[in-house]
């Protein structure tokens, strides 16, 4: 009997610590929207500013309309071609998706290889830094000539351009680890595997989701530079014919999607930063508000 009252007992607490595992997940959404909320009058603000302003240069003609159109006429673009624009935006958010993570999943193998070995490093990050400083924008014709015209040339440039800001932000955490922590870890019986996982991997957070939020806006500039220069499909291809039919409109209302496109992967990846070290968020805004 006794035995039967313990089991009971165990399995509704365990029942009792997936409810509030499940709650604690939800409050964990519901703060970090609320803060997004309470936080977003003041770019909002901005952008009603920067709306006025664009209404004020068309409203007294400082602009000819073709040159500058109106807020007004660019949201009757985007209103009357909501499935040619959708069906451009799935394309480059789709070859900006695949670039980010075959960027983290490559940056981070470079990164880890460049930290446990000192031979990788000093061959490896000499030539990251070349490869950086060539412009992508002249290697994207090649790839479309080694490549063709489908999806893999702009998802390869909007690949190279995001790399490398994942590449240093995970050397860089990585490297941040206290090496006093790991002797600790050593000394208590903890093997490589276990030291990465437990330690170094979640003390290289913070820096890696910086560059991670910085790879995802390059991302989005990669794929459209990779259209620009051979496609028949995405926002960057609605640009160049836009530009090319002098339909400014058409050309306003593709970057202002664009731009949306970027701040939702932005934000996208802040709420995963925000789940996964919801303390480091926290002391980050508490220093902020005290600066403040």
């Amino acid at each position: 009997m006794t035995h039967l009252i313990s089991d009971g007992e165990t399995a509704t607490g365990r029942d009792q610590d997936g409810v509030t595992a499940v709650r604690g997940r939800r409050r964990s959404i519901g703060t970090v929207l609320a803060r997004w909320a309470s936080d977003g009058w003041r770019p909002l603000l901005a952008l009603l500013f920067l709306l006025f302003i664009w209404w004020l240069i068309t409203a007294i003609e400082l602009a000819p309309p073709y040159l500058v159109p109106s807020p007004q006429e660019t949201w009757r673009t985007i209103v009357e071609n909501p499935g040619y624009l959708w069906d451009n935006t799935v394309v480059t958010a789709y070859e900006t998706l695949a670039a980010f993570v075959l960027s983290v999943v490559f940056g981070l193998l470079a990164a880890v290889a460049m930290v446990y070995s000192r031979t990788v490093e000093k061959t490896a990050y000499p030539l990251l830094v070349l490869a950086q400083v060539v412009p992508k924008i002249a290697l994207a014709p090649l790839f479309v000539v080694w490549l063709g015209f489908g999806l893999t040339p702009k998802i390869l440039i909007a690949l190279l351009i995001a790399f490398f800001p994942v590449v240093v932000s995970g050397y860089v955490g990585l490297r941040s680890i206290d090496p006093e922590m790991l002797d600790l870890a050593s000394t208590m019986g903890a093997g490589p595997i276990q030291k990465f996982l437990r330690f170094r991997f979640p003390a290289s957070l913070p820096h890696l989701f910086s560059g991670l939020k910085v790879a995802v806006t390059l991302a989005v500039t990669g794929a459209v530079v990779g259209e620009f220069v051979g496609s028949n499909k995405g926002l960057g291809n609605v640009i160049l014919e836009a530009n090319g039919n002098v339909n400014t409109a058409l050309l306003f209302a593709a970057l202002i999607v664009l731009s949306a496109l970027g701040v939702v992967l932005f934000l996208l990846v802040e709420l995963i930063e925000r789940l996964v070290m919801p303390w480091h968020t926290t002391v980050r805004e508490a220093s902020v508000t005290t600066t403040s």
